[in-house]
């Protein structure tokens, strides 16, 4: 993906689940999320072990939000990213976003097949800031 489309991509994406959060703030899914927050983003955690993150509910599953979602944003291992691609598939997302350090080419293959836009091994604050995005 190009910096245009990466740009467009952000700047047309409302609603992003964050697979992975950590309600912890020393970590980086939760300093990511948090400034994607600031930016207007509305976040939606994904993570079966807490009730909220960031003073919004978290869903065990994207399969639970109850809501439409733009962007999944993945900060989990590399080998989780497969299943994680058929949820996203299955809900109707329409990106997926994967973290610095977070790459399954054959997964990332299979949502752009599905027609989801892909971005991987980056990291969405770096980019967000570095394409100059106002919120």
């Amino acid at each position: 993906m190009n910096d245009s489309e990466m740009k467009q991509l952000l700047q047309n994406t409302r609603t992003i689940a964050v697979v992975g959060l950590s309600e912890k703030a020393d970590r980086p899914s939760h300093h990511v999320t948090a400034y994607m927050q600031t930016q207007g983003y509305h976040i939606i955690p994904v993570n079966p072990s807490v009730l909220s993150i960031l003073g919004e509910r978290c869903y065990p599953t994207l399969r639970d939000i109850p809501e439409p979602v733009d962007m999944v944003d993945v900060f989990r291992r590399s080998d989780a990213v497969p299943a994680i691609v058929n949820d996203a598939i299955a809900i109707g997302a329409k990106s997926l976003w994967l973290q610095e350090g977070v790459i399954h080419e054959e997964a990332a293959e299979q949502a752009r097949a599905a027609g989801l836009q892909v971005v991987m091994d980056r990291c969405v604050l770096k980019e967000h800031e570095r394409l100059g995005i106002s919120s």
